[in-house]
């Protein structure tokens, strides 16, 4: 069954957090989109420097939640760091969380889900330095390669994708979770 999954990033993303994820999900014949707030190209972040850019398919303003099966959150310092203050995309993160659709986020990219509200009470992981930043905003972390709780699945660093983009795949196979909300 044919499947469109929203990348949802900015400038600073770490590359290997979006590509790795959308390689994989485009493997399963499914569709991928990456969203960003401006238009044009957005610059990944590779480790220790600038890597390449990427082409956005959409900006925030084109798009709504329901026109996608799932929401990726990649993770870098920069790029959560930017878009946990960006209403358009807090919003857009919200509506997956009200219908009910997967979401997956690895490393930093949980910090777009504290401010999206959508972390009081759920299993997650995350990077190391922001366990308390989500502890703090109710959720119950834990250090594991990945962590799935009702749709939402998260992961630490990029050593975590292979797990991280089985779990991701299962869950959006599965569809809707209708536990998970907000």
């Amino acid at each position: 069954m044919s499947k469109k999954i929203a990348i949802l990033a900015t400038h600073g993303f770490e590359e290997s957090e979006l590509q790795s994820p959308k390689e994989y999900l485009e493997q399963q014949g499914w569709t991928t989109n990456i969203i960003s707030p401006e238009p044009g190209t957005i610059k990944a972040w590779a480790e220790k420097d600038w890597g390449k850019d990427y082409s956005v398919d959409k900006t925030l303003d084109e798009v709504t939640a329901s026109d996608y099966d799932a929401l990726v959150l990649p993770g870098g310092v920069i790029n959560p760091d930017q878009l946990r203050t960006n209403e358009k995309a807090l919003s857009f993160v919200k509506d997956f969380f009200i219908q009910n659709k997967p979401v997956a986020a690895i490393c930093h990219g949980p910090q777009i889900l504290i401010n999206a509200e959508a972390v009081n009470g759920k299993n997650m992981t995350s990077v190391h330095s922001i366990s308390k930043d989500l502890m703090n905003a109710g959720a119950h972390w834990e250090d594991q390669e990945v962590v799935v709780d009702n749709g939402l699945v998260t992961s630490r660093t990029p050593k975590d994708l292979p797990a991280f983009n089985a779990k991701m795949v299962e869950e959006i196979r599965e569809g809707k979770h209708v536990e998970q909300g907000l």
